[in-house]
């Protein structure tokens, strides 16, 4: 890397940077971090090697700067450490620690993507010192990049096997890459040797966690608070386990006491966000939407950042008269959730003001029906520098507004209370010619009620896919007598289509000629036609949901977006079926089932019933 790119390197979110990023984001979801990766790049340790390393060099200028620059980094004044390795680098661009010491500082800044530059150009220079393979494999993790720090943890491991903290990180990755058995594998000999080590059990507890076993989880992470009352992201973790459990009020006590004792942590924001969701899943909605803000601190996980020029709106901030910019923000299904306020916000805004939604290039038209009043943009989100980056091509001039804000934060001042979803109601309209279409359609299949179904997420790596019934769980519920199923799964489904063909012996119907991906306009149509959609959390649902068809949502346990409820406020025509163990979906689904059979059978209504 040559020292103008380095000088360069900062993570730009100008239109010129994002219009170059390339790899584009499909879907943001909530993920809980279950930590960030043992070991800090800046500890005493690692400035006190750093600086006998510094000590060895012979240009005189360079080892004062240096020295200096890491003094700075042990003050936390890291801007002035970075100006003064890049000054160091104009000496002799080829010194592999002066890019140790400017990848610290730009770590330390939260620009990662300059810093994973900065330590590849540290490690090329100098290949044998695996620590910098380590502080790499630390950033890569966090940056979500497993497979990637994977191969660094064993750069490091071939040289230092005995190595706790590259033993833990290491795990960490492998439990991230749904690898658990190696995860334990890698993990148990290490804490047979040293039990008293706090990390290795919070780290076991965090992959058992992963595989669906949360009561054997909190058992590991009682030992590491046992060892160590005071570590933060053990009750972090122990909450998060509690919290799938259904045991709400211990996860917000967890909860609570992370954030006590993790003050100056970077998982600091993934803590407040986990207090977050468990508050809104109390119904506590005034707390939890206040506190949902740290989704978009950029030290949170899953942070996406904003590609704007304008004010950001706040609840204080007076809406009428003004021009308000609404980014839709995460995946499909939460752009339709969040904005589920729009109406409340036209209203509040008045005549003389003027609302502009920036969604998906796949809703446009549905919102555009739905708010003809609204000028619907579209966004376009890209991965730039380890960030999901979401922009707007299609503003020129961000001076043609007063605020702008992500949809999800109009929840703290339009959905403090329960009664402010009951309001609402259905809220996007279909194409009627197209609904007319699909029941013409329908109407030239068997007789009984059309059932539309659907059984997992487009995104379901890692740990998220055990929050999704396996398909064969699906066996009772398909074999329902009187019921035509219709598919509205998007994705390649075929393998499941031609198993619930050959093995359970039903024809799951596959609609003519429409992208149940691609083409959302004309599904919000399709399921408008059908007479119920059946199936887990995802875009298809929620687009049901916002266009009034009865929904029968089979979920986790606990799920916060019920806001504390035994039903799913947003749209007041959806039931809700919760399984008790994420390990074992058939008594969920025998009931959804057994429902079903009432339901054809004309004793009670799809619709869920206030």
């Amino acid at each position: 890397m040559s020292l103008h790119k380095a000088s360069a390197a900062k993570t730009d979110v100008s239109k010129v940077a994002f219009l170059k990023a390339a790899e584009l984001a499909s879907e943001v979801i909530h993920a809980e971090p279950a930590a960030l990766p043992m070991g800090d790049s800046a500890s005493k340790a690692a400035l006190k090697r750093l600086n006998e390393a510094v000590a060895g060099l012979r240009h005189q200028e360079m080892p004062k700067l240096l020295r200096r620059a890491i003094r700075c980094i042990n003050l936390q004044e890291f801007a002035d450490a970075e100006k003064l390795a890049l000054t160091a680098l104009k000496i002799d661009q080829r010194q592999g620690i002066a890019w140790h010491v400017l990848a610290i500082a730009r770590e330390k800044q939260g620009d990662f993507g300059g810093s994973l530059r900065c330590y590849d150009a540290a490690l090329k220079l100098l290949p044998e010192d695996t620590v910098i393979a380590l502080d790499l494999g630390r950033l890569a993790a966090r940056m979500s990049m497993p497979e990637l720090a994977v191969k660094l943890y064993e750069l490091y491991l071939a040289k230092n096997p005995n190595s706790i903290e590259a033993i833990n990180n290491m795990a960490s990755c492998l439990r991230d890459l749904t690898r658990y058995d190696e995860a334990i594998d890698l993990v148990k000999p290490t804490l047979t040797a040293h039990p008293e080590n706090t990390m290795l059990w919070n780290t076991l507890g965090t992959i058992v966690k992963a595989k669906g076993d949360n009561a054997t989880a909190i058992v590991f992470f009682d030992e590491a608070l046992r060892l160590n009352p005071d570590f933060a992201i053990a009750y972090h973790n122990r909450g998060g386990a509690r919290y799938e459990k259904g045991d709400l009020l211990d996860s917000l006590a967890d909860c609570d006491a992370a954030l006590e004792r993790g003050k100056g942590l970077s998982d600091f924001a993934n803590m407040e966000f986990s207090k977050s969701t468990t508050l809104l899943s109390l119904g506590r909605l005034r707390e939890g939407w206040d506190l949902y803000e740290a989704r978009l601190s950029r030290n949170h996980g899953d942070s996406a950042r904003f590609v704007t020029n304008c004010a950001r709106w706040s609840p204080s901030d007076n809406l009428e008269g003004k021009r308000l910019a609404i980014f839709g923000e995460q995946g499909i299904g939460d752009e339709i959730l969040f904005l589920h306020t729009l109406r409340q916000v036209i209203d509040a805004v008045g005549p003389k003001g003027s609302v502009s939604v920036i969604t998906s290039t796949r809703l446009k038209p549905l919102f555009e029906r739905s708010f003809p009043e609204v000028e619907v943009l579209t966004h376009r989100t890209v991965r730039l520098e380890g960030r999901v980056t979401r922009g707007c091509l299609d503003i020129e001039d961000w001076g043609r507004f007063d605020f702008w804000t992500p949809a999800g934060s109009l929840l703290r001042t339009f959905r403090t209370s329960l009664d402010h979803y009951v309001e609402q109601g259905a809220y996007l309209q279909a194409d009627p010619a197209r609904v007319a279409h699909w029941r013409n359609w329908l109407a030239t299949l068997p007789q009984g009620p059309k059932v539309g179904i659907l059984w997992k997420s487009q995104k379901i790596s890692g740990d998220r896919s055990r929050y999704y019934s396996p398909f064969e769980a699906w066996r009772s519920l398909l074999q329902t007598p009187g019921a035509v199923f219709i598919n509205v799964q998007y994705g390649d489904c075929d393998e499941e289509l031609a198993y619930a063909r050959d093995v359970f012996g039903v024809e799951v119907i596959q609609p003519p000629q429409i992208d149940l991906k691609m083409d959302l306009d004309d599904l919000a149509a399709l399921v408008t036609a059908l007479d119920v959609i059946i199936g887990s959390p995802n875009a298809t649902t929620q687009i049901a949901g916002a266009v009034g068809t009865p929904v029968w949502m089979i979920s986790a346990k606990t799920v916060w977006s019920q806001l504390g409820t035994d039903y799913y406020p947003w749209f007041p025509q959806v039931r809700c079926f919760p399984t008790e163990s994420t390990t074992d979906w058939t008594p969920v689904m025998d009931k959804v089932a057994a429902e079903l059979a009432r339901a054809v059978a004309g004793e009670i209504p799809f619709s869920r019933q206030a």
